[in-house]
């Protein structure tokens, strides 16, 4: 399935917010066009998402400050939320793992096979981070051209979490992330608190039927609790 189906799949005719697409009314040709279109200003993206046909947010590169509101309690978290671009993005997520520890959690999180808004999450209490990172490189380009897989990883004793999300964004929440910035300077992704992320505008999504095969081996090999999701998505 490539991005056409999954455009289809998941919009129909009608944007995110139930408005017209900017999709609508493109001939085959021009649509090809505009997926195929990798790289904006210098700035390359994976095979796992594309912005819209208005280009409504034009995907750049940079970092923004910005808070996450836990509903339950109405608590808030600080977050950055970090656009990188293709030839940066697996080694920058990488080197944001270092400040987790030596021992954190994993979650994937995975929208294969659903026909609803949202995704599956399945945990993994307790992993070396060396041992992570090793798995997690056999599964690089999946992770990083998969438009239906996520990976987040946290430590709850600092409680701060690194997310390498659907749409290709790192996403890293708790307090005292300055040690977080200091990476990323340290692959030149600058801050820009004008900056808007691609799924702040409508936006597609692309994945395969390999893809979807290899993220349940990806959760075997983690080691993960799998019975729930195979069984809601078959």
């Amino acid at each position: 399935m490539g991005f056409k189906e999954k455009f289809l799949g998941m919009f129909g005719s009608k944007s995110s917010k139930g408005t017209r697409s900017s999709f609508d009314g493109l001939t085959k040709y021009e649509l090809d066009m505009h997926l195929a279109i990798g790289e904006y200003y210098g700035f390359k993206l994976t095979q796992a998402i594309r912005p819209s046909c208005d280009l409504k947010v034009v995907p750049s590169e940079g970092y923004r400050h910005d808070t996450y509101h836990y509903e339950d309690d109405d608590s808030q978290v600080p977050i950055l939320i970090v656009a990188a671009s293709r030839e940066k993005l697996w080694n920058l997520f990488i080197d944001l793992l270092d400040p987790l520890g030596e021992i954190v959690d994993v979650v994937v999180e995975t929208s294969h096979d659903r026909d609803v808004v949202g995704h599956n999450d399945i945990y993994r209490d307790h992993i070396d981070l060396p041992v992570l990172e090793s798995i997690m490189e056999g599964y690089r380009e999946q992770i990083i051209n998969d438009g239906c897989l996520g990976i987040a990883v946290l430590n709850p004793d600092i409680v701060q979490e690194v997310q390498f999300n659907e749409h290709k964004l790192l996403i890293i929440y708790g307090e005292k992330l300055a040690k977080y910035e200091r990476v990323l300077a340290t692959h030149g992704v600058q801050c820009d608190e004008r900056i808007k992320f691609i799924n702040e505008a409508e936006h597609v999504h692309s994945t395969s039927d390999r893809y979807a095969e290899e993220t349940k081996q990806l959760i075997v090999d983690l080691g993960m609790d799998h019975d729930g999701w195979w069984r809601d998505s078959s």
